[in-house]
């Protein structure tokens, strides 16, 4: 029990494979294959939510809080925004698709059954409409206007300078 005269040197190793850069929560082997394999945002739908932790909360230069309340504070965002995601997900997910299935299933059968029959009716009658307009405007309109470019072009202007 004498003096010490040596520092104790206290290092922790970690493989840089372990240790998750991305700010989302460690996974196992099993998870990361699972992930690597499907692609659930393949058309990049959702990539504006790619939100960590430096997104929503920064200290400035000046004002940092204590080292230790910083990464508590991070884990525990990371955690709770992992967590209650997967609960929602858990609880919603499958009523929320149902009814998305349903909306889509609806309007798919609209588009189908009503909307383009009718456009295609309206469509296939047009040119009839287009003969029977065609017919009236030179019956009716033509002429009303052939008359008064001939009443106007009676008028004459004329600018004298003083």
């Amino acid at each position: 029990m004498g003096l010490e005269t040596e520092k104790a040197d206290t290092r922790i190793f970690m493989d840089d494979d372990n240790f998750p850069r991305s700010g989302g929560p460690a996974l196992s082997e099993a998870e990361k294959c699972a992930d690597d394999e499907l692609d659930r945002d393949p058309h990049g739908l959702n990539s504006h939510l790619q939100l960590g932790f430096e997104d929503v909360i920064a200290e400035p230069e000046l004002t940092h809080s204590f080292d230790k309340v910083w990464i508590c504070s991070h884990a525990l965002f990371e955690l709770s925004k992992y967590l209650i995601y997967k609960l929602l997900t858990l609880v919603l997910a499958i009523p929320l698709a149902l009814v998305v299935g349903i909306v889509f299933a609806v309007l798919s059968c609209l588009h189908i059954w009503i909307v383009v029959p009718f456009v295609k009716t309206c469509l296939m009658v047009l040119p009839s409409v287009q003969t029977v307009w065609k017919s009236l405007t030179d019956v009716f309109v033509v002429p009303f206007f052939h008359s008064i470019g001939r009443c106007f072009a009676m008028v004459n202007i004329r600018l004298d300078q003083e």
